[in-house]
């Protein structure tokens, strides 16, 4: 599964097939979801089989990770249920140090005999790779936890709702879309729940119950007599919530300044489908825009895509430092630039964050995956690059002595790596309403939810589009927009930033199936902001206008 599929997933009626390998597990019953699992004391049992047999052996450091993954996804199509999955994945991974080399092994016997054997196997490989080590790891010190736990705060559990209402739902959507005009729809819902037990010979036993959740759909219009079609996704952003996120119930429902409403921590399914379906078929007559230089509003849902591709990919230490070049490609900002510690990154008013905390992100968690408690800290502060992301055995490169908390692997059988956090932008410290924006810009282009996107292997030179797109004129929007999408580079981009909405527009982007690593593994990101201005950017005409 390539990079660009993780973002998002395109043809929802064959999503079933498109979940990353990672996420399946073994088909279970929707009732099985709800079983409770090993107790903490048996954990920490089974913990301690792994790393006392790794200090047998001559470790000097080891962690294991009992993990138990469970999901569930629900597919359908108009007025069609095509799939439900239910799956279960439990195991163990053991991570050692041995002669200055990790290693790392994983089973699904998770007794101590399979445990003992998992370990023996992770202290071998370690000592065979230091034979080619040339510098022995260096962990940054990490604080003894002792026995802690972390849960998602969640309302609603969405393994007790029952298989019936989310499928009423979903159908019920696909239903408000066909009757506002649509001729095809298909919607999804995809949730997780992570239980993860993590142990190390520093002393932390750290027990986490995570939760994610994504509903999202495709709605298309056709005009047949003139051979064309037009499609909307949903408006939706995946969110670290339970399935109180589905109640649309949020009493800060925004209204975008093109007249619809846009959504923070609680999501009308049924709404944004009908909205969808109309919007489809106004595409079908909107002008395609004219090529030229435009002021872009970018609002967050849009806006989340952005910040991810070239802020939050490239300050990757591991990609900055070329670990994922045969992948993934490299960074253009260098330990030079950073290390100069001037480069304009963007204008002064742009400040980014990464933060693991943040609540109702799909990236928040009490500790990352290798025993660190998670924190925030500043990436881009003034326009100018202070910081990476970076975990135990790269902090010391920076010449840093503590991790920043945002390594991650995707399941028991997978090794830990550095992952991205959240990576937000803040919002403006003055008040300063999207109205307002919309009203200082003589021409230019309102754009909201993501799109099609292209950028290169350094993350610098990159071409976005959209969702939907409307045309302003003279501090008004006239019209809706077709066949639009913007070019540029990341310093010019960012640069380019003239002004950010307040707090009160502050919502949430997400990436459920984020791809990275060889093997590749997916991660779950999100990425904040308020709608923000960019003067002067490169619009061309995509040409798809059927």
């Amino acid at each position: 599964m390539k990079r660009r599929n993780f973002v998002q997933l395109a043809g929802l009626g064959a999503g079933a097939l498109m979940v990353p390998s990672a996420m399946i597990g073994n088909n279970i019953a929707a009732e099985a979801l709800l079983e409770p699992g090993l107790d903490i004391a048996t954990k920490k049992s089974l913990a301690d089989v792994a790393l006392n047999t790794a200090r047998s052996l001559g470790a000097s450091y080891a962690d294991a990770r009992i993990g138990r993954y469970l999901n569930q996804y629900v597919f359908t199509r108009e007025d069609k249920v095509q799939n439900v999955v239910n799956t279960e994945s439990f195991g163990i991974g053991v991570r050692v140090i041995a002669n200055g080399t990790w290693g790392f092994a994983s089973t699904n016997d998770v007794t101590d005999a399979g445990i003992k054997k998992a370990t023996q196997q992770a202290v071998a490989i370690a000592k065979a790779n230091s034979k080619i080590q040339t510098e022995p790891v260096t962990l940054a010190p990490v604080e003894a936890h002792g026995e802690v736990s972390w849960k998602t705060p969640i309302v609603k559990d969405f393994r007790e709702v029952p298989v019936s209402e989310k499928v009423e739902l979903l159908l019920d959507a696909n239903s408000a879309a066909m009757n506002a005009g649509a001729n095809f729809v298909n919607s999804a819902l995809f949730m997780v729940n992570e239980q993860k037990y993590f142990a190390s010979t520093d002393g932390s036993y750290i027990d986490q119950d995570i939760h994610r959740i994504w509903p999202t759909f495709g709605v298309t219009a056709i005009d047949r007599e003139a051979g064309k079609f037009k499609s909307r996704d949903a408006l939706s952003a995946p969110m670290g919530m339970g399935y109180e996120y589905m109640d649309g119930l949020d009493s800060e429902k925004l209204k975008s300044p093109a007249g619809f409403n846009l959504y923070r921590n609680s999501y009308d399914i049924i709404e944004d489908a009908t909205t969808a379906a109309k919007q489809a078929k106004e595409m079908l007559t909107a002008e395609s825009v004219m090529p030229g230089k435009y002021d872009l509003v970018l609002e967050p849902n849009h806006l989340g895509l952005t910040i991810h591709e070239s802020v939050g990919h490239p300050l990757e230490l591991d990609r900055v430092l070329g670990y994922e070049a045969n992948y993934a490609g490299t960074s253009f900002a260098t330990l030079d630039k950073w290390k100069a510690g001037d480069f304009k990154y963007g204008s002064d008013i742009v400040n980014i964050v990464a933060d693991k905390t943040q609540p109702h992100s799909l990236g928040a968690v009490g500790y990352d995956d290798e025993g660190v408690k998670t924190k925030k800290w500043d990436l881009i502060r003034n326009g100018t690059l202070v910081n990476y992301e970076a975990i135990r055995d790269q902090v010391s490169i920076l010449g840093q002595n503590e991790s920043h908390g945002c390594c991650y692997a995707q399941s028991w059988n997978d090794v830990q790596f550095q992952r991205m956090p959240n990576v937000s932008l803040e919002p403006g410290k003055e008040p300063y309403s999207v109205e307002e924006m919309i009203k200082d810009v003589e021409k230019g282009i309102y754009i909201a939810g993501r799109g099609s996107y292209s950028i290169d292997q350094q993350r610098y030179n990159f071409q976005f589009g959209g969702t939907v797109f409307y045309e302003i004129k003279d501090g008004k929007i006239v019209g809706m927009l077709n066949d639009v999408a913007y070019q540029s580079n990341t310093q010019e981009f960012w640069n380019s930033c003239a002004k950010i909405c307040d707090e009160k527009d502050y919502r949430l982007f997400g990436s459920f199936f984020d791809g990275k690593g060889q093997p590749s593994q997916v991660s779950a990101v999100s990425h904040g902001s308020s709608t923000a201005r960019f003067n002067g950017a490169n619009v061309i005409n995509t040409g798809r206008s059927v």
